[in-house]
């Protein structure tokens, strides 16, 4: 028997585990750390006026670095999988207007999405899709054939979780070319909808100071917290709207199961 001498040696099997689990591992940890520490908490639109108050000519003068450390921050937020996608939405409107405030939001919701979901195929997709049971195997193939439609009716609906959607479609198979195109595609409504909203802030946060300079000069500043309710910009308009939107992304599925039905009819007839 002949010894292939050429053969590639076998990777230690601790090796390929921190291969396949080490990235996931090290998130897990900092998302734990983080919210054990309650460092989300600080990002809130009170921190966001302070520092572009703070700051605003750094941000006036430097306004492409100001971006890029924006989207990068985004990005790393999305991938820790920490609440705060509302406020940095609004924070990138407040800080450099609808337009460009939305298409750096976008950006780094998109790339934070991408990275969770490559961490999530890496480490659970391909093995679920190897055991997968005949329910999940049929689900998986039901989801990759309309993974666009189904993927935009996720992220158009707000009542799924945008953690949930980036792991999902990694658990079931759905191309990486088609996870990234149905992000982008989905998340626009919301994201320049709160962008906008981020943007018209100014005669709000103007009111609050206002209200804030009154409350310390005539309680002290102990009892007087600088408070911004973003609750208010979450309407019942605006969340019915992205469930309509939502909806019309299912339509091709619709139609296409109606057309199928249809010719099983025919056929049976």
């Amino acid at each position: 028997m002949l010894v292939d001498m050429q053969a590639r040696p076998q990777t230690p099997p601790a090796l390929a585990l921190l291969r396949r689990y080490g990235l996931l591992a090290l998130v897990i940890a900092l998302m734990c750390l983080a919210l054990t520490q309650g460092w989300h908490r600080h990002i809130s639109l009170e921190t966001v006026v302070d520092q572009r108050d703070r700051f605003h000519e750094v941000l006036a003068a430097n306004v492409a670095l100001s971006v890029l450390v924006y989207i990068a921050a985004y990005a790393l937020l999305v991938a820790l999988s920490l609440p705060c996608g509302l406020i940095m939405s609004m924070a990138g409107g407040l800080l450099f207007g609808w337009l460009l405030g939305g298409l750096a939001a976008m950006a780094g919701a998109t790339l934070g999405a991408t990275v969770v979901f490559l961490i999530a195929r890496t480490a659970v997709g391909d093995t679920l899709n190897r055991r997968a049971g005949p329910w999940l195997a049929k689900l998986s193939e039901g989801f990759q054939k309309d993974a666009l439609s189904y993927l935009l009716f996720l992220r158009l609906v707000p009542a799924f979780p945008f953690w949930f959607v980036n792991i999902a479609p990694a658990v079931l198979g759905v191309p990486l070319k088609t996870f990234v195109l149905g992000t982008v595609i989905g998340i626009v409504p919301a994201t320049f909808a709160f962008a906008t909203a981020g943007a018209g802030l100014d005669s709000v946060i103007m009111a609050a100071k206002s209200a804030h300079i009154a409350c310390v000069a005539a309680r002290g500043a102990e009892a007087c917290p600088f408070k911004l309710h973003v609750s208010s910009l979450l309407t019942r308009e605006l969340v019915l709207a992205l469930v309509l939107v939502g909806l019309v992304a299912l339509m091709p599925v619709g139609l296409k199961r109606w057309k199928r039905r249809r010719k099983s009819h025919g056929a049976a007839r």
